[in-house]
């Protein structure tokens, strides 16, 4: 380990910024970015690519070729030390010749665990490690929660007005806010692996969960909806499209078997999961399931009451909240209905991360404390 320097920082920054292109695509690996720096000069650049193969490290080093040789290693997370579907990455730094390796975090994945690093220095490589660890964590969040606790990262994204109401007392919910804030809220779809529905709003709304930025239409994440009788229509956009796009069903175990195999025909995924004590369908059962399929970040779309479970089974570690300017009132639909909140000390809260201006909407990220 040795002393980083403040080009060290601005190289690994300019690795994490890479490492952000790669989030929502890299599942179930995390999402990585490597700089090779040679001489003062950047002769090799990389990323995860799309479901986690080739590696950051490897796409840098191919880049580079023979500059690699007595170059510095950026990379966003520890390089791994066991054989997947590729060799090792920590092999392949070894092999290329590079004289330093600059780290932000050690993998959490016991597969590697500190294991990369070992090997790096026992080949006389030398490592520093804690660069923008912050940063980098924040980055794979997903991936760690998955590997720490057995589930993705949740996201709830909610567009409200200034009193948290989603929509009028008619249902109407199109639009509360504006495009700026639209447009941002299929960026978050492009970063994270899936989207999660009710089937409430499956069927109500008859969405396609799809990314429709200029550009990033090949970004949409798989979408999941919970569907425990299994009402989403085969006629539905979901359903008609699942040949094309990933889709997801959660349902219950002994839900209609006939229904399993239509959906299935169309394509579809169909999850079973066990119920919980008041006969839904367990929501951690489910998360656990979506994390052993190697989703690592999830993004919730709706509605209130599917909201409300995830609150009430504290399953919410994010939350993305677009505010528009206007007032809905009383009788107007809630972001998320009742989940047995009786005092204040009972109630989740979250802390603030960030802030932006969406052209008059107000857009706020917050995380679980």
């Amino acid at each position: 380990m040795t002393f980083s320097t403040t080009t060290d920082i601005d190289h690994m920054r300019a690795a994490l910024a890479l490492a952000r292109r790669g989030l929502g695509q890299t599942w179930p690996n995390p999402s990585v970015g490597c700089v090779l720096v040679a001489g003062g000069r950047v002769v090799g650049r990389g990323w995860t690519a799309k479901g986690g193969r080739p590696h950051a490290e490897t796409r840098a080093l191919a880049m580079a070729g023979e500059a690699a040789r007595g170059a510095t290693a950026y990379v966003t997370l520890e390089p791994c030390s066991h054989r997947g579907k590729t060799g090792p990455c920590a092999d392949a730094l070894i092999a290329a010749g590079v004289s330093r390796v600059v780290v932000s975090l050690e993998d959490p994945d016991p597969r590697v665990s500190g294991r990369g690093l070992q090997r790096l220095s026992r080949a006389g490589v030398e490592v520093c490690l804690g660069i923008c660890a912050e940063a980098a964590a924040e980055i794979n969040a997903g991936f760690f929660q998955r590997v720490l606790k057995g589930r993705p990262l949740v996201t709830w994204k909610v567009a409200s007005s200034l009193d948290g109401r989603i929509a009028t007392h008619t249902g109407e919910s199109k639009w509360i806010t504006g495009p700026a804030a639209r447009d941002a809220g299929h960026r978050l779809r492009a970063e994270n692996d899936a989207i999660l529905v009710g089937s409430a709003t499956a069927v109500v709304d008859n969405p396609e969960l799809t990314c429709r930025l200029p550009g990033l239409s090949d970004r949409s994440p798989v979408r999941v909806v919970i569907d425990g009788h299994l009402r989403l229509p085969l006629t539905s956009k979901l359903v008609s499209t699942a040949s094309d796009l990933p889709t997801w069903v959660i349902t219950r175990e002994d839900a209609d078997p006939d229904r399993f195999e239509a959906y299935r025909d169309c394509g579809v995924t169909v999850i079973p999961v066990p119920l919980s004590g008041g006969g839904r369908i367990d929501l951690g059962a489910a998360m656990a399931e979506l994390g052993q399929r190697g989703l690592t970040r999830i993004l919730v779309e709706g509605g209130a009451h599917l909201a409300a479970a995830l609150l009430r089974a504290d399953l919410v570690d994010r939350v993305a909240w677009f505010r528009a300017p206007l007032l809905l009132g009383g009788d107007a639909l809630p972001a998320a209905v009742s989940f047995g909140i009786d005092q204040l000390a009972q109630a989740p809260r979250f802390t603030r991360l960030s802030v932006a201006d969406m052209a008059g909407d107000l857009f706020e990220f917050f995380t679980r404390e």
